[in-house]
């Protein structure tokens, strides 16, 4: 081990950064996110320290004394970074330092350092540091980015309420084991979601609860116990797109329900031990009908189970989230939702179109073509406005009707469409065609769902717009 990791205390602390560049600025406002008192010494100041100098980017500002590094400038001072582009200054920053017992920092120079600054997910009063010893500063990062992802923003709320139940529980449990059993079910339980949720007031009652078990219960009260429903978006199909709180409660799930509209990709992100329940929807058939997915949440729920319902988009947008929620209401159970991308977003970026554009649409429409006993019931009148672009979820099977109705009530043969089969994924396919034209392309073109139907000027720009590179007709 090259270095002792060490988190040190410098509120209030004087500390010195030599150097008037942006890397010094980057040290010196780092040192004043920790409360440091810090004071610059350089000729002349880069426009990032003279902001911070003058009070415009922190509540605090820092000292400048202008000229080059001498000896005095470290009386007093409990850490240093020298930041010049001057390796002789540099150098005589470290030597001075050392020679004084100060702790040194000279960027990009380990073997010049006694303490290097590691990556830093902060989640305060929750830090994590990462460091590779100065041998890769670049995969340190990468790998910050990687917690980042897997560590939500409030943690350091719940670190917060901790903090004010320590005591109590030090008092409940006499033993350190039956106090560690206390906090792990608590950190693994229903209370860190509400945190990490905003619902902290709830958590809190839950925390009381729990302290309030008999002391030489060793199960979980019916506080901890009870279940939850997450009602997770799992985006048009990429997992890239996933959202960091999403994809945590898809690894705490003991069981996910999810239909034909997620990608295999992302139920692989699932907890590999959760049980799995297909409940389907294809045209014409429901392997399980929604009120009985409905029903179902809640009975998991109740068996005190997390469970996520994982559903290809946004739960809110042609989901059928809405009907679940309610149901899980009326039975008491808590839930949250996690919205994700909707397949209007997703496939349309993906196929270079946005669905807005000052010089081609100011407003974009969401309707499903769901067909019911063979026809498309719309008002048809209210989609064929100018400048405005209509996405269709769910038009395959009723295509030839939609572009007839579209075009009988107004809108141009001509009208560029736009069909994207498995958006976002390896098999993204983009269909450019017109509404005249569309119907006949699609009978000698092999489509596969899910797809999602673009009507408006907008397709116009998928040829020069267009970065996912996938087939295309």
């Amino acid at each position: 081990m090259n270095f002792l990791p060490a988190f040190l205390r410098l509120e209030q602390q004087p500390c010195l950064v030599v150097g008037g560049g942006e890397v010094a600025a980057r040290k010196a406002h780092l040192l004043q996110r920790a409360g440091a008192r810090v004071t610059v010494v350089a000729p002349d100041l880069c426009p990032s320290l003279q902001r911070l100098h003058d009070g415009v980017d922190a509540t605090t500002t820092i000292d400048w004394r202008q000229g080059g590094f001498e000896a005095a400038d470290l009386a007093a001072v409990v850490l240093v970074v020298a930041a010049t582009n001057d390796p002789d200054v540099n150098r005589a920053v470290s030597e001075q330092a050392r020679q004084q017992r100060i702790p040194v920092n000279v960027v990009d120079q380990p073997a010049l350092c006694s303490f290097i600054f590691p990556s830093i997910v902060d989640r305060s009063p929750v830090m994590v540091a990462i460091s590779t010893g100065g041998a890769s500063p670049v995969l340190a990062r990468l790998l910050r980015a990687r917690l980042e992802t897997l560590i939500p923003t409030g943690y350091g709320r719940l670190a917060d309420l901790l903090a004010g139940f320590r005591e109590r529980a030090r008092q409940r449990f006499s033993g350190g084991r039956e106090r560690r059993h206390f906090w792990e079910r608590i950190l693994q339980g229903p209370a860190s979601e509400m945190v990490f949720a905003g619902r902290d007031a709830e958590a809190q009652q839950l925390i009381e609860a729990a302290l309030a078990t008999n002391p030489g219960q060793t199960g979980e009260s019916d506080a901890e116990s009870g279940g939850e429903v997450y009602l997770v978006g799992a985006g048009p199909g990429d997992p890239d797109l996933l959202t960091f709180r999403a994809l945590r409660l898809m690894q705490i799930a003991d069981v996910v329900l999810y239909d034909r509209l997620v990608a295999t990709a992302i139920l692989d992100l699932v907890r590999r031990d959760a049980e799995r329940i297909y409940v389907g929807k294809k045209r014409d058939f429901h392997s399980v009908r929604q009120e009985e997915i409905s029903q179902m949440l809640v009975q998991l729920a109740k068996e005190g189970k997390r469970v996520v319902r994982l559903k290809g988009g946004d739960p809110f947008i042609f989901g059928r989230g809405g009907e679940e929620i309610e149901l899980l209401a009326r039975n008491d159970i808590p839930f949250q939702v996690v919205p994700g991308i909707t397949a209007a977003s997703g496939c349309a970026s993906y196929a270079g179109i946005p669905l807005t554009h000052r010089d081609h649409a100011q407003s974009v429409v969401f309707v499903t073509g769901h067909q019911k006993d063979g026809k498309v019931n719309l008002n048809w009148s209210s989609l064929v406005q100018p400048q405005q672009t209509l996405v269709i979820y769910m038009g395959l099977q009723g295509a030839d009707i939609i572009c007839h109705e579209l075009i009988s009530h107004g809108l141009a043969e001509s009208t560029p469409v736009a069909l994207v089969t498995q958006g976002s994924t390896p098999q993204q396919q983009v269909i450019i065609a017109s509404l005249a034209s569309l119907p006949e392309k699609l009978r000698t073109t092999e489509v596969h769902a899910p797809t999602l139907i673009i009507v408006g000027d907008v397709v116009k720009l998928h040829d020069t717009l267009a970065w996912f590179k996938t087939g295309e007709e």
